[in-house]
């Protein structure tokens, strides 16, 4: 299977009648690298971005036909390796248990996966569990999320001599972090910010974590704990989407998202200083670089000016009203 990529289900099954309830962001949650990356080790963003409505149903159908043959009662979730070209699929594990998939998927949605999973495994079933936050309604639903919510690892490779940084089937991140917002630019520049306080957002020339002794071909090429900023750095330099997409196998949508924090960081340096940046439609601009995630010290720092100056004759109160309505 050429070019697989990954993605996960997480379900909740009735003992009593086996109704099945998907639980996780609508329902699936898929990896931002291509099979080859464990999942621990990958950024995973929900809900699925990527898929289109015959490969989610097709994974879904699949999903239900899997836990009713093993009888599972409880929580579980699937994981797939899915080719987007010819939609054809593995399942790469089955867990019938409650994992760190499970506890971002009760996270992100605030549906309490491991409460329900408890009743389910004591005789209960759905309708008969109370909803814990409306205190009213069933827990027989399936959360549903306008908003984007992204995990990303973190590693401490680099406390250890002789220790490669290149990513693989073993996990080797020991922490991460959750970042919700209203688009995937938004999201993982918040989850940069979390991961390395240092980084004022999602950057490659300005991250220091790219290399000018390796070429840049094989920085991409090759998974490692900074490819991202690798990436992020080609496209800041004008390689483009498919040219990057060729060689690491990252979807396209995920790279035409962060073509657009590219463009818009160049075209920040390119204006050179504040006024200039601000000079036509102000208000606008700004609210178009914060709702792709932009800090104010990222602007400021990429306009050459301090962050009093920068934005003393813009009203952030106009920029927070009008995204609320």
């Amino acid at each position: 299977m050429n070019v697989t990529h990954p993605c996960k289900c997480v379900l909740l099954i009735n003992q009593t009648t086996h109704l099945v309830i998907s639980s996780s962001y609508h329902p699936k949650m898929e990896n931002f690298d291509p099979l080859g990356v464990h999942t621990g080790d990958s950024i995973v963003v929900a809900p699925s971005q990527t898929l289109t409505n015959s490969e989610y149903f097709m994974l879904r159908k699949t999903a239900l036909k899997v836990v009713r043959h093993l009888g599972i009662v409880g929580e579980c979730n699937i994981q797939y390796a899915l080719n987007p070209k010819s939609e054809k699929y593995c399942i790469i594990e089955v867990n019938a248990r409650l994992s760190r998939s499970s506890a971002l998927a009760s996270k992100a949605t605030g549906y309490p996966l491991a409460y329900v999973a408890t009743k389910l495994s004591l005789g209960k079933d759905l309708v008969s569990i109370r909803n814990s936050v409306t205190k009213t309604t069933t827990a027989c639903f399936e959360p549903s999320l306008d908003y984007c919510v992204l995990k990303m690892p973190r590693w401490d490779l680099k406390k250890f001599r002789r220790v490669s940084n290149k990513l693989g089937s073993s996990m080797l991140s020991v922490g991460e972090v959750m970042s919700i917002g209203r688009s995937f630019e938004e999201v993982i520049q918040k989850a940069c910010r979390m991961v390395n306080p240092a980084l004022d957002g999602l950057e490659g020339l300005g991250s220091g974590l790219t290399s000018d002794d390796i070429p840049l071909d094989e920085q991409l090429s090759t998974p490692t704990d900074t490819r991202l900023f690798a990436v992020q750095r080609a496209l800041e330099e004008g390689w483009g989407v498919d040219k990057v997409h060729d060689l690491t196998k990252i979807d396209k949508w995920f790279l035409s998202k962060l073509q657009n924090i590219a463009d818009k960081r160049n075209a920040c340096i390119a204006c050179g200083n504040v006024d200039k940046l601000f000079a036509e439609n102000g208000v606008d601009r700004m609210r178009s670089l914060k709702i792709d995630g932009f800090s104010d010290r990222q602007v400021s720092r990429l306009v050459v000016a301090l962050i009093l100056h920068s934005y003393e004759h813009i009203s952030l109160n106009n920029i927070i009203s009008s995204r609320h309505e």
